[in-house]
């Protein structure tokens, strides 16, 4: 099976052992690694990989919304997410932004190939950690609604950006924005999820599974 896949992690240790585990799983596997969300998308939109495996929580740019962009760009990119936690919603909210796979960090080492292998011939695959039938998710993924999905990719990102405790002139440098257009955003923020102070922005995302509280 000759395919380009591409290990989307923070953590370089993951990265190495998804390396080595694929490069011995696979026959002569296409490699390529990005750091975070932002990379991954640079790195996606140039060498145009088959599948992805994508970290949920990263800094800057977050698994589920570097997810969406990805297919955005590159429709026929098969994305598979990576993440500590089993927990239902997490799940759902991969399978809405179009992720074909989920695979829990702590799970069986052998997922990981069956994953990939399901991915590459457009099947869904969940990790057997997480405790609902995966017919159960698909038949209610076009039903569950969140938050965040009253949220455009912008805001979602500045809200990440918020949680994670950039200032706005540091949220401006990194998206170039003007600090103006920061506050904006922000107080866009407020009013559509009805939260009306920074804390409750930062708690919200963490609720959301935008942010970790375990980084």
């Amino acid at each position: 099976m000759s395919m380009r896949l591409l290990i989307v992690d923070d953590h370089p240790l993951i990265r190495v052992g998804l390396r080595t585990l694929l490069e011995h799983t696979f026959d002569r596997p296409e490699i390529l690694e990005a750091t975070d969300g932002h990379e991954a998308l640079a790195i996606a939109a140039r060498l145009r990989p088959d599948i992805v495996l994508l970290d949920i929580s990263m800094p800057g740019l977050n698994g589920v919304d570097a997810a969406r962009r990805i297919m955005t760009e590159l429709p026929s990119c098969k994305v598979i997410m990576l993440s500590m936690h089993c927990h239902e919603e997490r799940v759902a909210e991969c399978l809405r932004a179009g992720a074909i796979g989920y695979l829990v960090k702590d799970g069986a080492v052998s997922e990981v190939g069956a994953a990939i292998e399901a991915a590459w011939h457009g099947e869904v695959y969940i990790s057997t950690r997480v405790p609902t039938a995966v017919s159960k998710l698909l038949e209610r993924k076009s039903n569950m609604t969140s938050p965040l999905q009253l949220l455009s990719t912008r805001q979602r990102e500045i809200l990440q950006l918020i949680a994670e405790g950039q200032s706005t002139k540091e949220i401006g440098y990194r998206l170039n924005l003007s600090g103006k257009t920061v506050e904006t955003h922000r107080r866009l923020l407020m009013q559509r999820l009805d939260i009306h102070d920074v804390a409750g922005l930062a708690r919200f995302a963490v609720r959301s599974g935008l942010v970790s509280l375990e980084r």
